[in-house]
């Protein structure tokens, strides 16, 4: 039964809104195979909105008919033949070029619109699609990486991943959101779902009924980053697993009938939330849903920041997983099939993406693994990566983001190494760089952000700088980082950062983390360290 656009007589529609009364966004997947014949000029200006329903952003420059695409894979779970085909569109379609997203999805790059219907056709005989990885509808679900593996988890999510993807997945009733709607399943108490920075998440939880301890889910709902961030807000709820679907739908079926559409700033799911407030938000989602159990017990231990590197036992005996760095989440096609041959070899095939861009082989029998790691892609690609350059994050920036002000992934990568080489340390330090407000890169949870911005110097030439925020966290809730004030040249920020690290190394205690280091001393007394390093950097290039 088709619901009602109840928004559809609102005359202060914004012009995405308007267009989308029109023709869903689903649609667009019939009109490509007319744009691939006729050439990118054919494309009205005003369908580039619906490309994205195909998981596609036209490249920047925009005038090459080029495009960025996107392919979920749902909490990153991908079987051997799906790994393959990843590689075969690399090769063939996007110049040998693969990143993993930080919502676990395959992203590419310079794929031509000719060329659309083929990798279409290619990513749908393996059970893939670009379809809702991007536009206004439910995106790729995140979660437990080591669903199903994992001897920490409260239980296997991957059917009730399944469950929700498939019931979200290409729904006319829900392609008409009025932004992205982005989920978390995760049982893992750890916190590798990222809860607090999703529209909808659902985390482990128990609770005693009638005299049993079930196992199911806590709901938090209306989290989300970009220029205004905010953490999700938990529900007084208990889910049980056959339940997941339809809160999800109930969540959905809220956001789509009272989100915001008049301006597209204000669309995302935690601007209702917060105007709302979490009590009349969760009488909505009942009246939906009818009566649901009160909450139970928090299975939620802490937050592992979602990195598994290393050798690791599963939870079937005599099994192991290993987590592989793929440093800020590029790789080629050629490596990346290199790595699904070796995890069809020595496990079964499968493959697993994580939030944190990098990669991991499941499903490896114990006596198999020292052969396994043998092999000289683990050279490359190190099991156990260097402190910096292990826990950094980048996102796409301005090499092909329409969006972005600075390039970031080599910029990350050229800062990591720098400070592998310079700063040795006895704690991870999770940097996080991204190209604009957007945040794609998730720079607000990071123990130390870099977002870009452009700056005019004395000459009056815009050129790329950065600023810092520091002390980012998703333990116990979640801490956005705090600015410092400052705007950094591209051409000082290594210098400014190895000067910085080198600072906490100085004066940090014994296994200290950056978060409580930051903590301990203040923003204010870090802002006086950076504004130091600052001067004296300047004065040293003046």
């Amino acid at each position: 039964m088709a619901y009602e656009k109840v928004w559809a007589n609102n005359e202060r529609l914004n012009k995405n809104e308007r267009n989308k009364l029109k023709k869903d966004g689903l649609t667009i997947f019939d009109d490509i195979p007319r744009y691939a014949k006729l050439g990118f000029e054919s494309i009205p200006k005003d369908q580039y909105m619906y490309l994205k329903y195909a998981g596609l952003t036209v490249q920047q420059p925009q005038d090459k008919g080029l495009f960025m695409m996107r392919v979920k894979v749902p909490t990153g779970i991908m079987n051997y033949e799906q790994a393959v085909t990843f590689a075969e569109v690399g090769r063939t379609y996007a110049r040998n070029i693969l990143d993993i997203t930080t919502r676990q999805a395959i992203q590419y790059h310079w794929v031509e619109l000719e060329k659309l219907p083929e990798v279409f056709e290619t990513l749908n005989k393996v059970g893939l699609t670009t379809s809702e990885a991007e536009g206004d509808d439910p995106r790729n679900i995140t979660g437990n990486p080591l669903a199903g593996i994992d001897p920490d988890e409260l239980f296997d999510t991957r059917p009730v991943v399944d469950e929700v993807y498939r019931f979200f997945q290409d729904n006319p009733d829900f392609s008409n959101l009025p932004r992205k709607f982005k989920i978390s399943i995760s049982t893992n108490p750890y916190n590798a779902g990222q809860a607090e920075v999703d529209c909808l998440a659902f985390v482990p939880a128990t609770k005693v009924i009638d005299g049993e301890k079930i196992k199911g889910f806590h709901v938090k709902v209306g989290g989300g980053l970009a220029a205004k961030p905010y953490l999700a807000e938990k529900l007084d709820l208990f889910v049980r697993p056959e339940k997941t679907k339809a809160v999800a739908e109930a969540v959905a079926i809220i956001y789509r009938d009272y989100g915001y559409r008049k301006s597209r700033a204000r669309a995302r799911l935690k601007y209702l939330v917060a105007d709302w407030g979490i009590e009349k938000f969760q009488e909505k989602l009942l009246e939906i849903t009818g009566p649901l159990p009160s909450a139970g017990h928090d299975e939620t231990k802490g937050w592992n920041g979602g990195y598994f590197y290393g050798v690791h036992p599963q939870k079937q005996p005599g099994l192991s997983y290993v987590g592989i760095n793929i440093p800020v989440g590029r790789i080629k096609a050629d490596d990346f099939y290199e790595i699904a041959r070796l995890a069809k070899q020595y496990g079964t095939g499968e493959l697993r993406t994580l939030a944190t861009q990098n990669l991991l082989i499941p499903h490896v029998p114990n006596e198999k693994v020292d052969e396994l790691l043998a092999h000289d892609i683990f050279k490359k690609f190190s099991i156990r990566p260097p402190r910096f350059m292990g826990y950094a994050m980048a996102c796409t920036g301005n090499e092909f983001c329409n969006l972005a002000l600075t390039n970031t992934k080599d910029r990350m990568r050229e800062i990591a190494q720098l400070l592998d080489k310079e700063v040795a340390i006895d704690v991870p330090v999770r940097i996080n760089m991204v190209g604009c407000t957007n945040s794609c890169g998730q720079r607000h949870i990071a123990d130390i952000g870099l977002q870009g911005v452009k700056v005019r110097t004395k000459e009056k030439k815009m050129i790329e700088a950065y600023e810092i925020f520091i002390g980012g966290t998703l333990t116990d809730g979640g801490h956005f980082n705090e600015r410092l004030k400052g705007r950094i040249p591209a051409g000082l920020l290594p210098e400014v950062m190895k000067a910085f690290l080198l600072y906490f190394k100085d004066h940090k205690k014994k296994g200290e983390t950056f978060f409580a280091f930051k903590n301990r001393l203040g923003t204010q007394n870090l802002q006086e360290v950076l504004d130091g390093i600052l001067n004296d950097l300047t004065e040293s290039v003046g």
